[in-house]
């Protein structure tokens, strides 16, 4: 593919776009997609008028998102904030197409990236980050979803297990990302747990309502990120951390683990706690040797590192994260926290600066910014003195 031919094209095309009424990021996004595509295809099959393909294709992709992001705005405005406790009333279509994208065709990686991307309205770069891969690389993935659903029945749904990473997916990207889907991923997992008996259908649906129930708790007045041991724990909801515990206990009764419920039993034994210092991390230990039993994921090992960290102390936590790839989102920020326990307080601010520039969203930015500069005042008042 000539590269430099793309690279002209791309504004005239962007342009094109635009006057037809796409707003200039979405735009963008669908010019971006296009182009991926276009390395895709036109190596063996080069067109005879590559603008006008670009803009065909990148026009079709536009369309494709606003139209899911349409469905998904109008899901959103079915359901409250916060979501009532209790089985579900009604059951609308929108979990049968998260089954039927859940297609015995695809991969289970490339079911929820398509899921994700036509229903849950995420976008190619929410889906990516959450898979700790490139943009572009999801891209081609979704877009091979596409062409092998595009010709197949969809009289053969796919698994729970797939559905059950999607909407877990969906959920995570709501709880902390810039797209407000928990409360529908709440709601699609209360509609599977009262339609099928599955343990690790209740172990999500405790584990959202535990994780939902310190929404209140996660935030200052002024939007800013409060992290875990700094809460207002009266903000939390009780009745919901009450209702995830019951369905968690009655799902570890029936001796089928799974990751979904030690994630929950984790986050209950946070609930648990009537303080931060009351937390009884060396449990939360034990339920992340489980995790990682049961996953072998890097972020979960991760997730492992701070809890052994306020179990056996920070330098036993540096060690448990001196084995992992420091590439790994948040791997930075929790090594600054690891070093500022252990006292060392430059290297520490050090890495809560570094944090911060690859930070996910602008409240863990912010948070990580105040970090980096609370320690160095710190360290500029031991110097004065």
């Amino acid at each position: 593919m000539n590269e430099a031919l793309v690279r002209s094209l791309t504004p005239s095309v962007l342009g094109t776009l635009v006057r037809r009424g796409a707003d200039f990021a979405a735009a963008e996004d669908a010019v971006q997609e296009a182009l991926v595509e276009a390395v895709r295809v036109w190596e063996t099959d080069p067109p005879r008028d590559p603008k006008g393909w670009l803009v065909t294709v990148a026009w079709r992709k536009f369309l494709d998102t606003t139209r899911a992001d349409t469905a998904r705005r109008r899901r959103e405005d079915l359901v409250d904030q916060e979501p009532e406790p209790g089985p579900a009333a009604e059951v609308d279509d929108t979990l049968r197409l998260y089954f039927l994208c859940a297609h015995p065709s695809l991969t289970p990686s490339s079911a929820v990236a398509l899921t994700l991307r036509a229903i849950g309205g995420l976008t190619t770069r929410q889906i990516a980050q959450a898979y700790l891969v490139p943009e572009a690389t999801m891209a081609q993935r979704i877009s091979r979803a596409k062409r092998t659903v595009s010709g197949v029945r969809f009289d053969q749904p796919g698994d729970v297990v797939t559905v059950l990473r999607v909407l877990y997916l969906v959920f995570n990207e709501g709880y902390s990302g810039d797209v407000d889907l928990a409360a529908e991923a709440i709601r699609l997992t209360r509609q599977l747990a009262a339609a099928i008996d599955h343990p690790e259908v209740a172990g999500l649906l405790a584990l959202m309502l535990l994780h939902h129930a310190r929404r209140a708790g996660r935030t200052a007045p002024d939007g800013s990120l409060v992290p875990l041991a700094e809460q207002d724990r009266s903000r939390w909801d009780t009745g919901l951390i009450a209702e995830g515990v019951m369905i968690l206990q009655a799902a570890l009764a029936r001796d089928r683990l799974g990751e979904y419920q030690a994630q929950a039993a984790i986050a209950a034994l946070h609930a648990d706690a009537r303080t931060a210092e009351e937390t009884d991390w060396v449990q939360i230990v034990e339920w992340y040797d489980e995790l990682v039993r049961l996953t072998d994921s890097p972020v979960v090992r991760l997730n492992r590192a701070v809890a052994v960290g306020a179990a056996d102390g920070p330098r036993a936590g540096l060690a448990a994260l001196g084995g992992l790839d420091d590439s790994l989102p948040r791997y930075t920020a929790v090594a600054a926290y690891l070093r500022e326990r252990d006292g060392d307080l430059a290297t520490a601010a050090r890495l809560y600066a570094e944090a911060a520039h690859k930070a996910a969203n602008l409240a863990e930015r912010d948070y990580l910014t105040r970090q980096a500069a609370r320690l160095n005042a710190l360290l500029d008042a031991r110097h004065k003195a």
